[in-house]
């Protein structure tokens, strides 16, 4: 009985403790091991948790991001190889979810749609940077969302705002709000 209750609290503590690597993250891809894969219309990674939680032989998954020649697709795996970083990727274990991200103000997976003053054109980039940068460039930005290319365009675009708007779930988006200025007359990020 003692060998039992002794196990039991055991298997509870490694349960709670695992290392962050056996969640499922935005950034990180897991190469091998590949036994099904099909197109994501929606483009969002957690369809692809979704459907390896329904499958069985699932073990893990990996999601490619949409780029400008190629729409999402999900990869389901029948075992769970190590993950490695890839900004243009989501992956994995099952029953996992997807955990998005936190870098500062950046909101992954978030669309402050609407309050746009100028759209423009920019260079891809898993965290949105291009777009920060762009809004911090202009003293007017109060704040930005950048879409990742394959979304709404083929290109990755970046939407600068005069005012914020609310915070909308998409996989397509980061975003980042901008405080007024700040004691040295610039402007800062509210957590950064």
């Amino acid at each position: 009985m003692i060998r039992v209750s002794i196990a039991l609290r055991l298997t509870v503590a490694v349960v709670l403790f695992l290392p962050s690597a056996a969640r499922a993250q935005v950034g990180f891809d897991r190469h091998g091991g590949d036994y099904a894969n099909f197109p994501v219309r929606s483009g969002d990674p957690a369809a692809c948790a979704a459907r390896c939680d329904r499958d069985a032989r699932c073990r893990a998954w990996s999601f490619n991001y949409p780029t400008a020649d190629r729409a999402a697709v999900c990869w389901l795996k029948s075992q769970v190889p190590p993950r490695v970083e890839d900004g243009a990727s989501a992956s994995g274990i099952h029953g996992s979810g997807v955990i998005e991200p936190r870098h500062g103000m950046r909101e992954f997976s978030i669309d402050r749609t609407g309050g746009d003053y100028r759209d423009l054109e920019v260079a891809p980039n898993a965290t949105g940077e291009t777009c920060k940068a762009a809004c911090d460039a202009e003293t007017q930005c109060r704040a930005w969302t950048y879409v990742r290319p394959g979304y709404l365009s083929t290109e990755a675009r970046c939407y600068l705002k005069d005012h914020v708007m609310p915070p909308h779930h998409k996989p397509c988006c980061i975003s980042g709000v901008v405080e007024a200025l700040g004691a040295a007359g610039r402007k800062q990020d509210r957590r950064e």
